[in-house]
């Protein structure tokens, strides 16, 4: 029996495809920052590279609508600090991204609650396709009320309701993906013509309660069929869908206690829903502060303390927790209730809340968190300190990995390529080549060379299994099934 392969920890670039600052919120003051060069396909090409050199698992680009508008009524203070401003759409960067690698995948953010299933699906169809299989998916079902607005609502839908409605989006996804196109539809036969043999292209016609739609999917299976299915929900819808439907889960924790507890709630339900707790990988929200001495590091830390912003820091806090600050005084002290709203994010009032047993909270305090990545850990030191720290969190939080959140572009990302990751290396810890290099991103992600698709555990992959068994058992109809190559 084959020795399974050594854990390794795994590490993903965290941006977003916004102009000026993402988690450090008013670091474009620095000059030789190049967040502001986001609108330019250069900033996402030299990204690219310099993750593929790190041997980064993949670009995890984080996204929304509307932006921020609790704080004080209105957006201002998001445009003011510079904050997820300027927002280009991140689909637009991955092809172009892929054709200069071969083997970084890249996660990209798109919403249940706005974008039609049939779009989407042909979306990430198509990128799987132009990259090579190397895409994922992180699947959010978006909690403001601006996004909502923006999409012709009035109000965001309730909390649990979103869950319900991603639930029927991920079966007709998974059918169009998984059902709607049989293994060697494609045949280019020229006599007797068959380009595509129709007996093995299925409408898909569903009828639920929030979606309807009745197609064939428009693009022949990729090379992963269903990309990668990242999530980040910790409420506890959020965490029964992750652990139904994700591999790969996004956690933003305060404490290794806390990270453990979440993680082992996820993978309770994971194995509750017949699949391998082990499957579905955590990484941590990080923001690691290198330098070669920890003087250096320590530097470092004290100038973008003196460059965050305050405005984008609270235009963040209270639009994730849908509290406004705005009658506070930014150094007057406030209890912070952590109530649940539909439009706020549980999981970062659920932190806020863990973090506030120990704290005094005032607007500037807030602020300064969430203008320099949030409620995550943010170690500063060497590349041994550092290490240190990430190690002890990867083995004690039961986690795979962590995503890189950056203070300025582009240092942070260099320091990690340059400094932390030969350190890793050197540690064993961290893979000196890709699990499948030029494979697909669930190849790399699962350690799994030759296995890009879905395990057989999975629901979206029960959804094929179960449509070939049908199939088979199905008498012939025409002269067309059994003839054709595959795809």
């Amino acid at each position: 029996m084959a020795t399974p392969p050594k854990k390794m920890m795994q590490l993903n670039f965290f941006d977003a495809a916004c102009t000026g600052s993402h988690t450090a919120i008013g670091q474009w003051k620095d000059p030789e920052d190049i967040g502001r060069k986001k609108d330019r396909l250069n900033y996402w090409l030299w990204l690219a590279k310099l993750a593929e050199k790190g041997k980064i698992t993949s670009i995890f680009i984080a996204d929304s609508y509307a932006g921020h508008n609790i704080y004080g009524g209105s957006a201002d203070a998001s445009y003011r600090g510079g904050s997820h401003i300027g927002k280009l759409d991140p689909l637009m960067t991955i092809s172009a991204m892929a054709a200069v690698t071969n083997s970084v995948s890249f996660g990209i953010t798109a919403s249940t609650s706005y974008i039609p299933p049939y779009i989407l699906a042909r979306t990430y169809s198509s990128l799987d396709h132009l990259t090579n299989g190397r895409v994922g998916w992180n699947i959010v079902t978006s909690h403001s009320n601006s996004a909502a607005q923006a999409m012709g609502q009035d109000q965001v839908m309730p909390h649990d309701e979103r869950y319900l409605a991603a639930e029927e989006y991920m079966d007709i996804v998974y059918q169009l993906w998984e059902k709607s196109w049989e293994d060697g539809a494609q045949v280019w036969q020229e006599e007797p013509e068959m380009a595509y043999d129709p007996s093995k292209i299925h409408k898909v016609e569903y009828d639920g309660k929030y979606h309807k739609m009745h197609a064939f999917h428009q693009t022949h299976p990729s090379p992963q069929r269903t990309p990668v299915l990242f999530q980040a929900g910790s409420s506890k819808s959020g965490i029964e869908f992750g652990g139904k439907h994700a591999e790969a889960i996004f956690c933003a924790n305060p404490t290794i206690e806390s990270t453990k507890k979440y993680t082992t709630a996820v993978r309770a339900k994971a194995a509750a829903e017949g699949r391998d707790p082990s499957s579905i990988k955590f990484f941590l929200g990080i923001m690691p502060i290198l330098g070669r001495t920890q003087e250096e590091a320590e530097a470092k830390l004290a100038t973008a303390k003196a460059r965050l912003s305050i405005n984008g820091g609270l235009a963040r806090f209270c639009g994730f927790t849908n509290v406004d600050l705005s009658a506070y005084e930014v150094d007057e002290e406030f209890d912070f209730a952590g109530k649940h709203h539909d439009n706020s994010i549980q999981g970062v009032i659920d932190n806020i809340k863990l973090i506030g047993t120990e704290k005094v909270f005032t607007p500037r305090v807030v602020a300064e968190m969430f203008a320099l990545g949030g409620s995550g850990p943010r170690p500063v030191g060497t590349a041994e300190t550092v290490a240190d720290f990430f190690e002890k969190w990867w083995r004690e939080g039961d986690i795979d990995g962590f995503n890189l959140n950056y203070v300025t572009s582009p240092g942070s990302f260099e320091d990690i390529v340059e400094l932390l990751i030969p350190e890793l290396q050197k540690r064993g810890i961290y893979w000196t080549d890709y699990a499948a290099p030029g494979g697909t991103a669930r190849e790399n992600l699962q350690a799994a060379p030759g296995q890009p698709f879905l395990p057989e555990s999975h629901p979206g992959r029960k959804i094929e299994l179960n449509a070939k068994k049908s199939q088979m058992e199905e008498p012939l109809t025409n002269g067309h099934q059994g003839e054709n190559s595959g795809t």
